[in-house]
């Protein structure tokens, strides 16, 4: 008895470490590959397409990608999707043409979904429910430390290598971490008795769920607010108020460095008011930074100052709200882990998709009226986080409670 239970907290230990690293796997796709714009579009041509169809990929990958997992198991489709990853950044490194550049990323992407609703599957596998935001915020927080350093080490290897070792080192970043989960990465899924494959009309069970609506539409009001403020700002700081490039770079870095510690805060203030309570309080944090920002437009339109401090707050908010979000949608469908997650996470790149294409409209703008179409978003994503935290959640008879033994 005692040496199973040894092995399984030595894998849950290990899995802990793993999780950050799995996670990351976003980050070190896209952010490192930001740097490397300018010179693909030199060299090759514009690569936009190759970061649209990347996302497009990712965002529809994990409908199929989670009832996969959900029947064959985390682990093969967690190792696929990581050597897919790496052949396909290996491919994109050799690739002579956009069109080729952009068919390799698109498969990047796919495999990236692959990699995501595992890892995130298999914390609702291993874990109780009410242990799942803590987990959650813990992994966060390393992704946090590698979006911090993804777009510094990408822009390294382009002023010192080349774009294409950006594309090699995600190859070699995949590599080490698929040697690392196929040693280390056991099954995780543990299907109910008698139970084959996940039960038919599965999907309609996950959204059948109201915790899953609720708690996966807090992931994706704060997702969709934050993706505004970076599709935006540029125009703002360096095209309205006149900031160098260099100096714009440190406000998503100054952003990454204040989703690390509020995703470390997130698992104190979990321990102390609950789910609910904490996703109460990023609310509260969520709607201020954006009225910070509100009253900046309105008081001081030609200041930096409120835009920066709603700012830090805003992402205050968004590191409790993601941990507690993500796992919230999969704590009431142990059995079903795999497309609650899928679907989250596809809710949350439409919704940014969505709104993107709205704020899309402002890129080309000259933003005369201030700063106003960056900050309007977050007004109406922190409005709808705060009806989702005070009226809908409490609601919920049990928020993110276990429903089986574990």
């Amino acid at each position: 008895m005692t040496g199973p239970r040894i092995r399984k907290d030595r894998f849950e230990l290990g899995f802990g470490l793993l999780l950050p690293l799995l996670l990351a796997a976003q980050p070190v796709a896209t952010d490192s590959y930001l740097p490397a714009l300018p010179a693909i579009a030199k060299e090759l041509g514009s690569a936009s397409t190759s970061l649209t169809l990347f996302v497009l990929a990712f965002g529809f990958a994990q409908l199929l990608c989670g009832p996969l997992a959900d029947r064959f198991g985390r682990r093969p489709v967690l190792l696929a999707g990581l050597g897919c990853y790496a052949v396909a950044a290996l491919g994109g490194a050799f690739a002579g043409s956009v069109a080729v550049l952009a068919g390799w990323r698109t498969l990047q992407g796919f495999s990236m979904a692959a990699i995501l609703v595992c890892a995130r599957a298999a914390v609702r596998d291993l874990y109780p429910a009410h242990e799942g935001p803590h987990v959650m915020a813990r992994g966060l927080t390393g992704l946090g430390v590698v979006g911090l350093l993804a777009p510094l080490l990408g822009a390294w290897l382009v002023q010192g290598a080349g774009w294409r070792w950006v594309m090699a080192s995600m190859a070699l970043y995949a590599l080490v971490l698929l040697a690392l989960c196929w040693r280390s990465f056991a099954e995780t899924r543990r299907p109910l008795a008698g139970e084959l494959s996940a039960p038919r009309g599965s999907t309609r069970a996950v959204f059948a769920s109201r915790s899953f609506r609720a708690w996966a539409s807090v992931a994706a009001t704060t997702y969709g607010g934050l993706f505004c403020f970076l599709l935006l700002s540029p125009m703002v700081y360096i095209g309205y108020l006149g900031w160098s490039p260099a100096m714009y770079g440190w406000i998503p870095a100054g952003g990454s460095l204040v989703y690390i510690f509020s995703t470390t805060m997130c698992r104190r203030l979990l321990r102390r008011y609950g789910p609910v309570g904490t996703v109460q309080l990023g609310a509260t944090l969520s709607i201020t930074g954006a009225a910070i920002q509100a009253l900046g437009c309105w008081l001081a339109p030609l200041s930096a100052l409120p835009l920066l401090a709603g700012h830090a707050v805003y992402c205050l908010g968004h590191g409790i709200h993601q941990p507690c979000g993500q796992a919230g949608a999969v704590g009431d469908l142990p059995h079903l882990a795999g497309r609650a997650v899928s679907w989250s996470g596809f809710g949350m790149m439409m919704v940014a998709f969505s709104v993107g294409q709205v704020a899309a409209q402002f890129v080309d703008t000259d933003f005369s009226n201030g700063a106003w179409p960056m900050v309007v978003p977050m007004l109406l994503a922190g409005c709808g986080l705060l009806a989702i935290a005070f009226l809908w959640l409490p609601r919920l008879q049990h928020p993110i409670k276990e429903k089986e033994s574990t």
